[in-house]
Order: C-alpha cells, then sequence, then structure tokens
C-alpha cells in the first residue's frame, strides 16, 4: 500500500503554493550547485596557472618566460604578463596623449590594476547566486511550512476530526520543507564561502605577480626577496 506520509505525499496532497515553493527550492539547488562545480573547477585551473608562474622567471627572456604560461587567454597571469608589455611600448612611443603626464611606473601600474580588477570580476561572477540561496531559501522553506500547517489546518478544520493522528501527519509533513530549505542553504553557504577562500589564494598570488612584473617592465629585473635588490630573467637550469 502506498504510504500517506513522506516527501510524495506532501506533493500530491499540496496544493499549488506547495508545490510553486518545492519547486523553487528545487531550482535554487541546482542553480548552486552548478556554480559550486563550475566554480570550483575555475579556481583549480587558476590554481595550475599559479604554480605554472613560477616558472616564469626561470628564462632567459620575456618571449622563453611567455611560453611558459602557456597559451591559454583565460590564464590571468598570462594576460597580466601580456597587459605590461603592451603598457610598457605604449607608453614608450606614443607622446601626445594624458597619460605622458605619468611616469612610466604609474602608468603600467594602472594598467596591471585594471588587469587584476577584470579577473577579479570573472572570479566572483556568480557568487552573487550563492549568497542570494543561502540567506534566502531558510525563509522560503520556512514559509512552504507555513502555508503548508495553515492548509493542513483548514482541511482538518473542514472535516471536524482533531486528533493527535490526523494534526501529527500533516503538520510534520509541513515541516519537510523547513528541513528542504536548510538542505538547499547550507550546501550554498558552504560552497561559497570555500570559493571565496579559493579565489582569495589566486588573487594573492596574482597581486605578488603583478608586483613582480611591475618591476620588471620598469627596471628590467624581477624584485627578490630583499626589496633592495632585483634578479633579472634568467635561464632555467
Amino acid at each position: 500500500m502506498e504510504s500517506q506520509f513522506g516527501i510524495a505525499n506532501v506533493w500530491t496532497q499540496g496544493d499549488f503554493v506547495t508545490r510553486a515553493v518545492a519547486i523553487l527550492l528545487l531550482g535554487m539547488s541546482l542553480a548552486s550547485w552548478m556554480v559550486i562545480v563550475i566554480k570550483a573547477l575555475d579556481v583549480v585551473r587558476y590554481k595550475a596557472f599559479a604554480r605554472n608562474a613560477d616558472d616564469f622567471w626561470h628564462s632567459e627572456d620575456f618571449a622563453a618566460a611567455l611560453a611558459k604560461l602557456g597559451a591559454d587567454s583565460s590564464n590571468p597571469f598570462r594576460q597580466l604578463a601580456l597587459e605590461g608589455r603592451e603598457a610598457t611600448a605604449h607608453h614608450r612611443n606614443t607622446k601626445a596623449h594624458l597619460h605622458d603626464s605619468l611616469d612610466v611606473s604609474d602608468w603600467i601600474t594602472r594598467t596591471l590594476r585594471n588587469a587584476i580588477d577584470e579577473t577579479t570580476a570573472r572570479m566572483q561572477a556568480g557568487l552573487a547566486i550563492l549568497a542570494s540561496v543561502g540567506s534566502t531559501a531558510p525563509f522560503i522553506g520556512l514559509f512552504g511550512t507555513v502555508w503548508g500547517i495553515y492548509h493542513a489546518l483548514m482541511s482538518i478544520g473542514t472535516a471536524g476530526q482533531a486528533t493527535i493522528d490526523k494534526v501529527a501527519g500533516p503538520i510534520g509533513e509541513s515541516l519537510i520543507m523547513t528541513a528542504l530549505g536548510l538542505a538547499v542553504a547550507i550546501p550554498a553557504v558552504l560552497g561559497y564561502n570555500a570559493l571565496v577562500r579559493g579565489n582569495k589564494s589566486v588573487l594573492n598570488k596574482l597581486n605578488s605577480f603583478a608586483h613582480d612584473l611591475h618591476a620588471y617592465f620598469v627596471t628590467g629585473a624581477r624584485v627578490s626577496a630583499s626589496p633592495a635588490t632585483v634578479l633579472p630573467l634568467k635561464k632555467g637550469n
């Protein structure tokens, strides 16, 4: 015999509001998991790019160093190096622009900062979905619970049966909506926090790489661990 309790019964016995809440929670769950998977893969890819960036400075010239970053146009480290090179060449080869009032250091700093800001925006795209799901899903589930309890009490009142076995089942099933809301919100919150930490790690490495690029394009050498010295690009062993 088919069970008269459980999630399936909530769907079959619920009205259009209950079903709409369930569909909405399902859609929010699918959207949050899609964002988590896609952005997690991006973080893994960016961390691989960051590891390749460590070999950038062990090259005999800039062209060889750029080749070590690979040909992937989505590589933020490669894009940063290209932007710095183009900014340096543009500043040196033009005279009739407002940026000529800036020295080459300020001009490269501005260019690299813009490139980092664009990368940051791409990395953070989609995280607003997780934040929204994490903050609203519990309340949507709670709304479903309140509506389900109201619907159950109205049905019990109409039938004229108020015994505990008649009340506990429908009200207990209504509480499932709250549990569903939490089941949607918790992965979204945990995924958001994990992705923010991953993005922060990549951005820290990107900022460090940009600092070294700035020193290279301005002075022709990379800043070493000691602030007073610089290290030129060298051939790797």
